[in-house]
C-alpha cells in the first residue's frame, strides 16, 4: 500500500504545512539578523549608545525567549503547530 493519502486535500495541506515550517524558520533567521543589525547601529551612535545597546541586547534576548516558549508550547500541543 502507498503511504500517500487518498485525499488530494490532505496532500495539499501537508505541503502547506511544510512551507509554513520553512517560513517560520526563515522568519526566525530574519529576527536574529535584524537584532544583530540593531545592535551594530546602536553602537554607531555616540549619544546614549550604552543605553540603546543595552536595550537592543534585551530585545534580542526576549526574541530568543519568545522562540523557545513557542517551541515548548507546540511540543506540548498548547497551541496549533
Amino acid at each position: 500500500m502507498s503511504d500517500e493519502p487518498d485525499s488530494i486535500v490532505l496532500r495539499y495541506l501537508r505541503r502547506i504545512d511544510e512551507r509554513m515550517e520553512r517560513m517560520e524558520s526563515r522568519m526566525d533567521d530574519v529576527v536574529m539578523r535584524l537584532g544583530s543589525i540593531e545592535e551594530q547601529v546602536s553602537q554607531l551612535r555616540s549619544e546614549n549608545a550604552t543605553l540603546r545597546s543595552d536595550f537592543v541586547r534585551l530585545e534580542h534576548r526576549l526574541d530568543k525567549v519568545e522562540q523557545r516558549l513557542e517551541r515548548i508550547e507546540k511540543r506540548l500541543d498548547l497551541i496549533d503547530a
